[in-house]
């Protein structure tokens, strides 16, 4: 009998090959775990907050394990006034969004840069992130010109899993979710079906899981055609939610155009007119 040798097109033999394949289907996933902070977390800069509006003061906290957290709060025309505190998305300086003019005079709002983004120091993940937004409530919270009863947290994006975890530790008069997502897995495995995403993931933002327990009304902003958290992800946490809640679909927009129309922030305005 005459026994023939495999031959691959570009040459090696079975062994090379399965070797090969062995070590890109180990490989990829071994990527993916080592480089899932910079996959998940873009750091941006700071940038000059000159153009930020009149009666914007700077805010610093300290954390527990000494990183420095910087933003600021734009006050409101009376106090101790309502309080929007604002978490932004993944790659998200928050100045920009500070700065927007359509938000309503008569709540302050607070927005302090993750771990890592604009002048914040420290590196994000999670569970920082987490504790982050648990003290700068609390600080908040304690100040003589912030009524605490009506606080709502406001999370955009990755900002929503920030926003949900907060909800479910300190008491809240509502949140405003924009592009919120159930789990951070899940949204992995529609954008990486061919990864193993809940064996590789750390952070994983598993707001669904919080959700069936908080009562605070939901307002849920989302964009008709999301390239980046599909509605079907959205909808999951909506689903999930104990509280009264409310979905609203901005026409014509995508991820990143979903606050540019005024209908946007007419949503914004009902809603915390209604906490008032």
């Amino acid at each position: 009998m005459v026994t023939r040798r495999l031959r691959f097109p570009f040459g090696g033999t079975p062994m090379e090959w399965i070797a090969l394949l062995a070590a890109v289907l180990l490989g990829v996933p071994a990527l993916a775990w080592f480089a899932q902070e910079r996959l998940i977390f873009l750091p941006q800069p700071g940038v000059a907050a000159a153009y930020l509006p009149a009666g914007t003061k700077p805010l610093e906290f300290v954390a527990s394990d000494g990183t420095r957290l910087r933003g600021w709060m734009r006050g409101a025309g009376a106090a101790p006034a309502p309080l929007v505190l604002y978490f932004g998305g993944n790659a998200e300086e928050v100045s920009g969004t500070l700065a927007d003019p359509r938000w309503p005079r008569d709540w302050a709002i607070v927005a302090v840069n993750y771990r890592g983004y604009g002048a914040s120091e420290g590196s994000p993940g999670e569970s920082a992130l987490v504790a982050d937004a648990q003290l700068i409530y609390d600080a908040m919270a304690a100040r003589p010109d912030v009524d605490r009863r009506r606080i709502v947290a406001f999370g955009r994006s990755l900002g929503t899993g920030v926003a949900v975890k907060l909800g479910a530790a300190r008491p809240l008069a509502g949140l405003i979710l924009v592009s919120p997502f159930d789990s951070l897995v899940a949204l992995g495995r529609t954008h990486y079906p061919w990864l193993p995403v809940s064996a590789l993931l750390r952070h994983r933002f598993d707001a669904a899981a919080e959700a069936p327990r908080l009562a605070a009304p939901l307002l849920a902003i989302v964009a008709d055609r999301d390239s980046i958290v599909p509605n079907e992800r959205s909808q999951a946490l909506y689903d999930a939610w104990a509280g009264p809640k409310s979905w609203l679909v901005v026409p014509a927009t995508d991820h990143n155009t979903l606050s540019v129309p005024d209908g946007f922030w007419i949503g914004v305005a009902g809603f915390l007119a209604a906490r008032t």
